[in-house]
Order: structure tokens, then C-alpha cells, then sequence
């Protein structure tokens, strides 16, 4: 039997939470207490009396939760795909430190763009977002060309982080038009840490083995 990789076991826990989360009938007042909320990081916004999360561990917490099984399962599919893969490359303490280090890094985007929203983020894409941003620089075929001094590889990286900034950007105009709103930023904090990520841990896995 295959051991249970670090990937599947985020996967499954994050299943798990979520779901019990989703049938609950408190769903919205969790993710409230345990999402994201940017004021609540800047101290503008404050639960008295209510057993709320800590703030600075809420970019954890809603990792954990999302706005319903399509949600959860958008998700779980791109964080499944591209971690396996990044696992491979990295090692399960790789994948784990780049998954956290990414929901850090999505959350802090999210307050920069507006460290006064108090609409609660909820959701592993931006941490996940950073398991793609490890996957695109550690398997996509570079065919970026050296411009003067810039070496080819700034300018693969450069590519990846503009295609997809521009990307969530897109998305995000398409759902505001919708009616619902898309964590752009935190996907875009996101992908940036796994790509400043993906090479250290890469070396740092094989100095170890």
C-alpha cells in the first residue's frame, strides 16, 4: 500500500473540515470567526465575547473552509494536480512549508490591497496558488530569451507571475460582474511566494538526501 503523501493528507483534512463546515448550519458565523478578515488584522475590527480564531492564525483557518462543495472542489482538484507533482520535487516537508508559507503570503496580499475590507476571505487558493507558482517554475519549459543583461531564467519567472497576475485579474472582473467576489490578490501573493520558493526548497531537499 502507498504511504499517505503530505499533499493527500492537506487534501483530505481540508475535505474533511470543510465539508462538516459547508452542512453546518452555522457555516456563515464560521466563516466569519475563522476567515480572513483584513480588519481584523489592522485591529479596525474586534469580536467581543465571541470565541473567534486569532487573527494571525485566520490565514490558516480559512485555508480550511470554503463558500460551498464547488468551491472546495475547484480547489482541491488544482492543489491535488499540482502539489503531487511538487511533492515529487520537493519532499513532503517541501510541500507543507510552501503550502503555509503560501496561505501567509496570500493572506498579506489580501490585507495590502485593502487592510480595511471586512469581507472574511475563505479558501485554499491563494495557498494553493503557491503550489502552482513551485509547479510552473519547476516543470514549464522555460522559452524565455535572455534580454541584455536579464538572463533567461528572471525573464521565464517575470512571464509566469504576469500571466498570472493577469489571469486573476480576469477572473476576478468576470465573478465581480457575477455578483461574487474573487481573492485576486491573495491568489497573486500566493503564486509569487511559490515562485520565490520552488528553488530554495528544491535545493535544500536534495542537499538533505
Amino acid at each position: 500500500m502507498d504511504r499517505l503523501t503530505a499533499t493527500t493528507a492537506i487534501v483530505l483534512l481540508t475535505i474533511a473540515v470543510s465539508a462538516l463546515v459547508t452542512l453546518s448550519p452555522y457555516a456563515t458565523d464560521i466563516q466569519v470567526l475563522a476567515g480572513f478578515i483584513p480588519a481584523r488584522l489592522s485591529g479596525a475590527v474586534v469580536f467581543p465575547g465571541l470565541t473567534a480564531v486569532p487573527a494571525w492564525l485566520t490565514p490558516l483557518s480559512c485555508a480550511l473552509i470554503h463558500a460551498g462543495f464547488f468551491h472546495l472542489g475547484m480547489n482541491m482538484l488544482m492543489l491535488g494536480f499540482t502539489g503531487s507533482a511538487t511533492e515529487r520535487a520537493l519532499g513532503p516537508v517541501g510541500i507543507i512549508v510552501l503550502y503555509l508559507v503560501g496561505a501567509y503570503a496570500a493572506a498579506f496580499a489580501q490585507w495590502a490591497a485593502g487592510p480595511l475590507s471586512v469581507t472574511p476571505m475563505v479558501g485554499a487558493s491563494g495557498a494553493a496558488s503557491a503550489v502552482v507558482g513551485a509547479y510552473s517554475l519547476l516543470y514549464g519549459q522555460p522559452k524565455a530569451k535572455a534580454i541584455g543583461p536579464i538572463p533567461a531564467r528572471a525573464i521565464h519567472i517575470l512571464w509566469l507571475a504576469v500571466a498570472w497576475t493577469l489571469v486573476n485579474l480576469l477572473m476576478a472582473t468576470a465573478f465581480l460582474q457575477g455578483g461574487v467576489a474573487i481573492a485576486a490578490a491573495a491568489h497573486i501573493g500566493g503564486f509569487f511566494a511559490g515562485l520565490a520558493l520552488a528553488g530554495p526548497l528544491f535545493r535544500w531537499r536534495w542537499r538533505k538526501a
